[in-house]
């Protein structure tokens, strides 16, 4: 198959995956909305963000480790499979040595063994799933997609509006969905036969282990940069801030859901078709780039537009106390446009193995992120986290752009870019500033970009096309 449309295909099947759970999450919020409070959603949002940040300490980061050999046909796939369980069965035990210091210091009260379970389940939910993309059952990935959907939507209802639990229902919900997503993995893709300690290589645990782990601090380091905003900011404003801007966050995460199925397809398609041997790789890259892209800038001018639609439909009220979280979506609308560069360029790293090259960037975004939080925070409140973030992943992204180049020279199109956010940042200030006619002046602004931007996608349309006819 033609990489351009494996690359299509395999997208699509990602979506089917994980489109009706990604979309069930802002169906969803104006339910969360009324049964939660503003402190409450706040609270609950911030373990899910803890959990984020320990799940790749107790997978020991092992996931990106197992579809990387899982893709690699000189690995053993037993001895991947087994590795990764392994991996797992080590950071549980150290998790649970560290609850003595975590309940103290995370502050979480009696929510701790949720946290728990979350990461747990989470953790095998991941080596199960990323097995299975490693094996390129992408139809059964895609049904365990709906199916995670359909139980996290009975578990919700189940924990949040029959038993009321309210926090507890919230977070363990999604452990519970994660469980049973596992469990059916397990089964229909007969992974037992790939647990096979007797097979276990230990130089092939080491290889997993060496790439896997600069991916840990990495991974800590994006944590910081996409979600220490959240802590700061309930420490310095308070938990009903904090619910806004968590509010105000899941609207650009609607492009995350976009970049989210690309990039899982992506990957493959970077390992598969984007190995040394592989001839004009580095235009495959660019013209991929380059529609990806154009994609994101048109998302991202619609959703900065909508802004204050879009909160009602969350909350489903304007006069909700979650409706002034519009005012914080453009800024993060584009932070969010280039932390998907960020991870676009990830790829790299992953296919040249350059884990340490990963960790570096995203330390000296982290850093950076840190340092403004405390400063712009105070000031200029949720919005100042927002612009922390923003420039966090410029930089990381600036950092990468240049680094890369010395492995696949990606075209980036660095004219079009500076030109697309340069309008994305003058829509998103005539809207937060709510100048005269704003809604004409964002309208006429958000359609330079997306005639400037829609030549690339129909393009890549055509290209699709064009060799799809070619290969009947």
């Amino acid at each position: 198959m033609d990489k351009y449309k494996r690359l299509l295909s395999n997208t699509v099947l990602f979506a089917i995956s994980s489109f009706s759970s990604k979309v069930l999450v802002f169906v969803l919020m104006p339910f969360f909305t009324r049964v939660l409070d503003l402190g409450e959603f706040g609270d609950a949002n911030l373990i899910t963000k803890y959990a984020q940040l320990l799940i790749p300490l107790v997978s020991v980061g092992i996931a990106n480790a197992v579809i990387r050999f899982g893709l690699d046909k000189s690995y053993d796939k037993a001895a991947v499979f087994t590795s990764g369980l392994t991996a797992i069965g080590i950071g549980t035990v150290l998790l649970f040595a560290l609850w003595p210091v975590l309940y103290p210091l995370l502050d979480l009260q009696n929510h701790t063994w949720l946290l728990y379970a979350y990461v747990l389940m989470s953790v095998l939910r991941n080596l199960c799933s990323q097995f299975v993309r490693s094996k390129q059952y992408t139809r059964l990935y895609a049904v365990d997609g709906l199916l995670d959907t359909v139980l996290y939507l009975f578990f919700v209802v189940l924990f949040m509006g029959v038993f009321h639990w309210g926090i507890t229902g919230y977070v363990l919900a999604t452990a519970a969905a994660d469980a049973g997503s596992a469990v059916f993995l397990f089964l229909m893709a007969d992974l037992g036969r790939y647990v096979k300690f007797s097979r276990f290589d230990p130089k092939v645990f080491k290889k997993m282990v060496r790439y896997a782990v600069p991916l840990i601090p990495a991974s800590m380091f994006w944590w910081i940069t996409n979600t220490s905003d959240h802590v700061f900011v309930t420490y310095m404003l308070g938990d009903e801030m904090n619910g806004l801007y968590e509010t105000a966050y899941r609207i650009p995460n609607i492009i995350n859901l976009f970049a989210t199925l690309f990039t899982e397809a992506w990957q493959l398609s970077a390992v598969t078709d984007g190995d040394r041997r592989s001839p004009g790789r580095a235009r495959f890259f660019s013209k991929v780039f380059l529609s990806y892209q154009a994609l994101l800038y048109i998302c991202g001018a619609g959703l900065i537009y909508l802004a204050k639609v879009e909160v009602i439909c969350l909350t489903a009220s304007v006069d909700s106390p979650y409706y002034p979280a519009w005012q914080y979506v453009p800024i993060l609308v584009i932070a969010t446009i280039f932390s998907c560069f960020v991870s676009f360029l990830g790829s790299v790293y992953m296919v040249e193995m350059r884990s340490g090259q990963n960790l570096f960037t995203m330390m000296a975004g982290a850093i950076l992120n840190l340092i403004l939080n405390w400063f712009l925070i105070p000031s200029y409140g949720p919005n100042g986290a927002a612009f922390a973030t923003f420039v966090s992943y410029l930089l990381v992204f600036l950092l990468r752009a240049v680094n890369t180049h010395q492995y696949i020279p990606i075209r980036l199109h660095l004219g079009r870019m500076t030109v697309s956010v340069g309008l994305l940042g003058l829509e998103a200030w005539l809207m937060m500033q709510e100048v005269k006619y704003w809604v004409v002046w964002c309208a006429l602004v958000g359609g330079i970009v997306v005639l400037l931007n829609a030549v690339p996608l129909l393009q890549s349309v055509f290209r699709i096309i064009k060799r799809r006819k070619g290969g009947r």
